[in-house]
């Protein structure tokens, strides 16, 4: 019998073609994800829904995605910090974070894209700088309080710790994350207990956003009063 390292010599000296279905083969004995028996379907399949769907739809996947990137690429790497975010999560946070001193609340969010490119802050509102980013922060579904006479996909100051922001439309790489606290966003005009929906984001680290974690966690405890720009 060959060994790996000769199986793998051997499927480089195959053509493209012959590669390919040699790939096809492999492909029909496994499978890439346990949700391919869930939904009976197989990846590919999955993968042609997505993109045949609509932008809010793809807009949904890459937050999901986003969530899921922040969780692995993030959260994993921590140490001396535990995730004890509910298995059943109806909050305003995507994460609660633990460390012996207190827990940290985490809002996901990504990066805008208008037209699948990234989204400035003025196209955002008008008084947003043009060299900047945007986020939107809202929830993707809303609806009315009935007894607070207000739309409930706004977000309220105090309903989490940080914001997480996913830079993946500009930077390329599902590894990259700004965060900033949230006590720092801008708040609606109308509403200061409510965050402005559109939120500028810098194109790299500043003294409002850090691309490490634990800095804003530092920011965050430390009580520092701010507004971004």
């Amino acid at each position: 019998m060959p060994t790996i390292d000769e199986i793998k010599t051997l499927l480089e000296q195959c053509s493209e073609e012959e590669q390919g279905l040699i790939f096809q083969y492999l492909r029909g004995k496994f499978v890439i994800h346990p949700l391919e028996k869930q939904f009976n379907a197989p990846a590919e399949l999955i993968l042609e829904s997505i993109s045949r769907s609509p932008d809010i739809t793809q807009r949904g996947v890459r937050g999901i995605i986003a969530e899921a990137a922040f969780r692995q690429y993030i959260i994993d790497k921590l140490a001396g910090w535990k995730d004890v975010t509910p298995s059943e999560n109806s909050s305003s946070y995507d994460f609660l974070l633990e460390d012996g001193i207190g827990p940290v609340r985490i809002q996901v969010k990504m990066q805008r894209l208008k037209a699948g490119e990234p989204m400035s802050a003025k196209e955002g509102y008008r008084f947003l700088p043009p060299d900047k980013f945007v986020v939107e922060t809202q929830r993707t579904r809303g609806g009315i309080d009935k007894k607070a006479s207000s739309a409930t996909r706004p977000y309220k100051f105090g309903e989490f710790d940080i914001l997480a922001v996913s830079m993946h439309p500009s930077c390329g790489n599902w590894k990259c994350f700004l965060y900033t606290v949230a006590d720092w966003l801008i708040p609606r005009s109308d509403n200061p207990n409510l965050l402005l929906k559109f939120q500028p984001v810098p194109r790299s680290a500043n003294d409002e956003w850090t691309d490490n974690l634990l800095q804003c966690i530092e920011w965050f405890r430390s009580g520092e009063k701010k507004k971004i720009n």
